[in-house]
């Protein structure tokens, strides 16, 4: 089965030219999945950049990467991509380093490796001697440790917020709640058929180890367990008899009784507006005969 990479035509007779060209300083040269790779002593990299640009004609220099090997011990490699446009052919070139050996510098040779090197340096912590300007390119200032190694943990070591008090961006040790740090992904509806290495489980629950969580009731189940603990009907409502509410005959004829000084209601008389009153009293008198106009026709 083919990669899915684009097929790209073999060089003929690069290993020879490259045997030739570096001598001692070439250590390995693989080509896997039709790409070449290459090897090459530490100390020696700028010069071999310099002679694989001029002499094979790798023009450009399209990418650096590390890597890290912890239990190796010159634990991390750079990785160099170099494209030949003339040639149409990528070549890969590699070294090996430790934490404290630096890898020479090649912005002599392409200028762009500059960030390409702080890039490296800033996630993996290799050190680039004679680089313009060494520093973290990525990650903020104050950032402690190297992300991409992997014995970087996952939270970091510390956190980054701003606080309300101090009126600026403070860091912090990380903190995790309890909560956080233990994990279970067994399923918690169902329960896994399979045990997890490191998972074992056993008691507690009654069920066997690597069963997880029980699984939850049965809709049959969820039924008869609410029609149990249903609450009472509520009491229906009735109307309150005349001896609770004192209402009835005897209340209504206390109640039509005079007052005590002899009064009695009245209904009150309807208050009329002077304009109304104007009006009713004009209305009792005789209509007024009608005005003759002014003018002969009439």
């Amino acid at each position: 089965m083919t990669h899915p990479a684009p097929l790209v035509a073999p060089r003929e007779n690069l290993a020879a030219a490259l045997e030739k060209l570096l001598g001692k300083d070439l250590l390995a040269h693989v080509r896997a999945v039709d790409e070449d790779s290459i090897t090459v002593t530490r100390e020696a990299i700028a010069g071999v950049m310099l002679q694989l640009r001029d002499a094979l004609e790798y023009q450009q220099l399209m990418e650096m990467a590390g890597v890290d090997y912890p239990d190796r011990p010159e634990r991390f490699e750079v990785v160099y991509h170099l494209l030949s446009v003339t040639r149409n052919h990528r070549l890969r070139v590699r070294v090996a380093t430790d934490e404290a050996t630096p890898v020479p510098s090649v912005v002599p040779v392409w200028p762009n490796a500059g960030w390409l090197e702080r890039e490296v340096f800033d996630m993996y912590g290799v050190l680039f001697s004679g680089n313009p300007d060494l520093r973290r390119i990525l990650t903020d200032y104050g950032f402690e440790g190297h992300p991409q190694r992997k014995d970087f943990p996952l939270t970091g070591y510390t956190e980054l917020r701003y606080s309300e008090e101090d009126k600026r961006v403070v860091y912090e040790p990380v903190r995790l709640a309890q909560d956080f740090r233990n994990f279970d992904f067994l399923s918690p509806w169902e329960g896994a058929d399979y045990i997890l290495p490191g998972d074992e489980k056993a008691g507690g629950t009654g069920e066997a180890p690597g069963k997880g969580a029980p699984s939850p009731m049965t809709a049959d189940a969820v039924k008869k367990a609410g029609e149990a603990k249903a609450p009472p009907p509520p009491t229906p409502k009735t109307t309150d008899r005349e001896a609770q509410t004192g209402a009835g005959k005897g209340a209504n004829k206390a109640a039509a009784r005079p007052s005590k000084d002899g009064a009695k209601a009245k209904p009150a008389a309807k208050s009329k507006t002077p304009a109304t009153a104007k009006a009713e009293k004009g209305s009792s008198k005789a209509p007024a005969k009608p005005r003759k106009p002014k003018g002969g026709d009439a």
